[in-house]
């Protein structure tokens, strides 16, 4: 044989080897990869031939497949529409499963999780007609509709918590969607709505309770700094602090001023810790911050979760607080300003530890998971995240809000004949734009069913007159009742 042709048997060889390794990688290293994929059509056909599992509330569904007479055999509905968009998320066969729980927990709703490893041998043994697990979920339908409709045509977002669980009982985003526009089986029609959302410059498919652009806290983080002084044992609830009009901040010719008309804090420039959280003091929190330091800051955070990567089972943008503060920053963060930056369920997060006597309990959306038929396959334990705060420390600060709404900032959160614990805030992100309303609390204040955290967006309806007992409050109070009210 001479060289060209060897060279050439060579290159051949060197072809099919090629071939050989690159087929038995994509059939049996890549396989189960590929087949994951939301854009996988062929694996969404075969999905499309059983029955995919329910998303209940209260035993309701807010997602269901029903018969359709074409070839995939099973259309999605969703019967409230865009109350639980952000919730279920959608299931479509041209953009596959995204968005909510319909992406997060895809393999348990399309009966393809090895959870349900059992449950199909028994199917195939039995010749029961094979589908999907159902999920039954945390959510109150009453504090669901109530933040919904309070909320309105505002952007933002309500977060809920059973502070004593972690269960999540209400959650909505505004502007929402409705996940049906996706689901069609008229291919045309689904790419004309998938256009027209991702054109939408207000991303109304974007969950703002647990993503998107984090938002500054503003005032609400006051609860963190308050707790930050109480750990460290040199502030009580009533310890004198500063508290002028303005307050000097060394390093640079800014300085930092209470809300506009708003004078000293108390008499001599002087206020309690707890007099400076019922009126949300600027000035006695920014020089709390730069006493405490950037690391005692950071850790308080820390605790009640701050910086940690949750899922419920969908992924939740971790909040932060930026390291390397000088003095100035240290002042603009202790207040939620500067680049603090956070989820609503965080904020929520906060005061539920608050109400729990200083226990976080790690958030959950999903209570338990059942059988074509309904019977449970698995449920939800609640688990500890952290300890945030002391018992006692716990105490001071829910009398301290207690505090704001009785006769402090947030006043409109009052419900007849029921104890609230909360706390404002108005959060400036922007040169010559409306703050974000903000309003966080629990109740009963002495007993608690639930914690909340509401977020306006540019001061929804009011604007620039925005505040957070004026706009955010309300809502939060709407919430509060749906609970506590039976």
């Amino acid at each position: 044989m001479n060289a060209p042709i060897r060279r050439l048997s060579g290159v051949v060889a060197l072809l099919f080897a090629i071939l050989l390794v690159s087929s038995t990688w994509i059939q049996y290293v890549q396989a189960k990869e590929l087949q994951g994929r939301p854009d996988n059509r062929r694996t969404l056909l075969a999905t499309y031939a059983r029955e995919r599992g329910q998303i209940l509330v209260d035993g309701t569904p807010v997602a269901l497949s029903k018969p359709s007479n074409d070839e995939l055999k099973w259309l999605r509905t969703y019967p409230q529409g865009p109350r639980y968009a952000h919730v279920t998320g959608y299931y479509s066969f041209t953009y596959g499963p995204g968005g909510g729980l319909e992406s997060a927990e895809n393999s348990l709703l399309s009966g393809q999780s090895d959870k349900l490893f059992y449950r199909r041998v028994s199917d195939m043994l039995t010749g029961r007609k094979a589908a999907g697990a159902s999920l039954e979920l945390t959510i109150n339908p009453k504090a669901q509709a109530a933040a919904e409709k309070a909320l309105g045509n505002q952007r933002g977002a309500v977060v809920a918590i059973d502070p004593k669980t972690g269960a999540i009982l209400a959650m909505v985003s505004h502007p929402d969607y409705d996940p049906a526009d996706l689901t069609s089986h008229d291919s045309k029609k689904v790419a004309a709505a998938w256009k027209k959302l991702n054109a939408d410059p207000t991303r109304p498919m974007v969950n703002r309770a647990i993503g998107g652009n984090l938002y500054p806290p503003g005032s609400t983080f006051k609860i963190v700094t308050a707790a930050a002084a109480l750990a460290s044992g040199k502030y009580t609830e009533e310890s004198q602090i500063p508290g002028p009009a303005v307050l000097d901040l060394p390093q640079t010719s800014a300085d930092l001023p209470n809300s506009a008309g708003e004078g000293a804090c108390g008499p001599n420039n002087k206020t309690t810790l707890k007099h400076a959280l019922e009126i949300s003091c600027n000035t006695a929190f920014g020089w709390l911050g730069m006493q405490l330091g950037g690391d005692a800051l950071r850790s308080q955070a820390a605790k009640f979760g701050v910086g940690d990567t949750l899922s419920i089972p969908m992924r939740v943008t971790p909040s932060s607080v930026p390291a390397q503060l000088d003095k100035p920053q240290l002042a603009q963060s202790a207040i939620g300003q500067y680049d603090v930056r956070v989820t609503p369920l965080q904020v929520a997060m906060i005061s539920s530890a608050v109400a729990n006597r200083g226990i976080v309990m790690k958030p959950y959306l999903v209570k338990s998971v059942l059988s074509s038929d309904l019977d449970t396959i698995e449920e939800a334990t609640p688990s500890q995240l952290s300890q945030a705060v002391s018992a006692d420390d716990a105490s001071a600060l829910t009398r301290m809000m207690e505090a704001v709404v009785q006769s402090g900032t947030g006043q409109a959160a009052q419900i007849a004949g029921v104890s609230v614990a909360g706390k404002t805030g108005t959060a400036q992100h922007g040169k010559g734009q409306a703050p974000h309303a903000w309003f966080t609390g629990f109740a009963p204040a002495d007993d608690p069913q639930v914690a909340v955290a509401v977020v306006v967006e540019d001061g929804g309806s009011v604007g620039n007159e925005a505040y957070g007992g004026r706009v955010a409050a309300p809502i939060a109070k709407a919430v509060m009742e749906a609970v506590v009210q039976k």
